[in-house]
């Protein structure tokens, strides 16, 4: 029988576990506490738990995270791991530090199936849907990595390295539910690594169903990739617009907004020059979410081998922004960050594999623009 990984296990999954070892649920908790908040993977050190369990551990489970292929450091500080999950496939973390904040960006899924027309990992194709231990463990690999550079002597994660995750690397989260869940629920566990729901962000590409359920299962922030204010140009860019058009999106908007820990939702946008980065389309967009609380966080494109699409200059950027700031929308713009480290997601994996043939097919493929990104 194979060894069961425990970090493929949350706190309900974990204790139900220890009981079929015969093992009163506390001991559960103090594993726990070991592996996410002290970062151990060899069971001899856990110092507390009795002699025979940990003899008994060591036999039946392992803690394993995917390894690192390779990893770089940006002259900003952005920190990016390449990790194997096996089958050829790679998968990349990405840690942002920030003056009052430190983020992990974690992947989901080994490529990606929604084929947005602007991303480096939906080029790359889709392979298969990554397990709990392989989307925690980024985070318990990174943290206990880091944590020793940020807080040395740090007790049990009294000064965490990691202040803030999101679900924004390579795959589409919710088309992996039943694997982030157990994450989810693991980060925000206060014997594991104990963030804030305000604290953790799910991406979506407008995963409908999936949004209401995960409002249901475990509210955390959400941030939905918008990228257009029509249903046309959406379904060129994003085509899984087609089965969840703005429409039912907007509308499942507003439903998570009654669960949601933050009292906005944030809408992402990837400027792309003479796509839709428009003075037009700014308005549109106005209007499209116009009876939503939200924010909007503008992301001018970030290039990678086989696109042919650009980044707007900075000024058309500013222009754009400035007609959502003057329309009362909180806009922000993400400044690029990583660049020397190919930051743009699914960049260092694409460049181990190419899973299939989709990148060349998308390299044939143009985006009708608009008439003038100045109208």
């Amino acid at each position: 029988m194979a060894a069961v990984n425990l970090l493929d296990l949350d706190r309900d999954a974990l204790t139900a576990w220890f009981g079929t070892l015969g093992e009163k649920p506390f001991r559960a908790r103090q594993v726990m506490r070991w592996i996410h908040k002290r970062g151990a993977a060899d069971f001899a050190a856990m110092s507390d738990v009795a002699r025979s369990l940990r003899e008994k551990l060591a036999r039946e489970a392992v803690i394993a995270s995917a390894p690192v292929l390779r990893s770089g450091t940006s002259t900003d500080g952005t920190r990016k791991w390449l990790l194997e999950v096996g089958g050829g496939d790679a998968v990349e973390t990405v840690y942002i530090p920030e003056d009052d904040r430190a983020t992990l960006c974690i992947s989901t899924q080994a490529g990606c199936a929604v084929n947005c027309r602007f991303c480096a990992t939906g080029m790359q194709g889709f392979s298969r849907n990554l397990t709990t231990a392989e989307i925690i463990g980024q985070l318990w690999m990174a943290e206990h990595e880091l944590r020793p550079a940020v807080a040395p002597g740090a007790a049990e994660g009294a000064m965490r390295a990691i202040s803030n995750v999101v679900f924004m690397g390579m795959g589409e989260p919710l088309q992996n539910y039943d694997a982030v869940l157990p994450a989810l629920r693991l980060m925000l566990d206060d014997d594991a690594y104990g963030l804030s729901r305000r604290r953790v962000t799910v991406s979506t590409s407008g995963m409908v169903p999936m949004m209401d359920k995960l409002a249901r299962d475990c509210p955390v922030a959400l941030a939905v990739s918008l990228h257009a204010p029509t249903d046309a140009l959406r379904s060129e860019l994003v085509p899984l617009n087609r089965k969840y058009p703005l429409g039912e999106l907007m509308a499942a908007c507003k439903r998570y907004l009654q669960h949601s820990p933050r009292d906005f939702i944030t809408f992402e946008y990837v400027l792309i020059a003479g796509v839709n980065d428009a003075d037009r389309q700014a308005r549109e967009l106005l209007n499209r979410v116009a009876d939503i609380s939200c924010k909007v966080n503008l992301i001018p494109f970030n290039p990678f081998p086989g696109s042919k699409l650009r980044r707007p200059d900075a000024q058309r950027v500013r222009d754009f922004a400035a007609i959502l700031t003057e329309g009362g929308l909180v806009t922000t713009v993400r400044r690029t960050r990583g660049d020397d480290i190919d930051a743009a997601c699914g960049q260092l994996a694409g460049a181990v594999r190419d899973r299939t043939d989709v990148a060349a097919r998308r390299a044939s493929i143009a985006i009708v623009p608009v008439a003038s990104a100045a109208t």
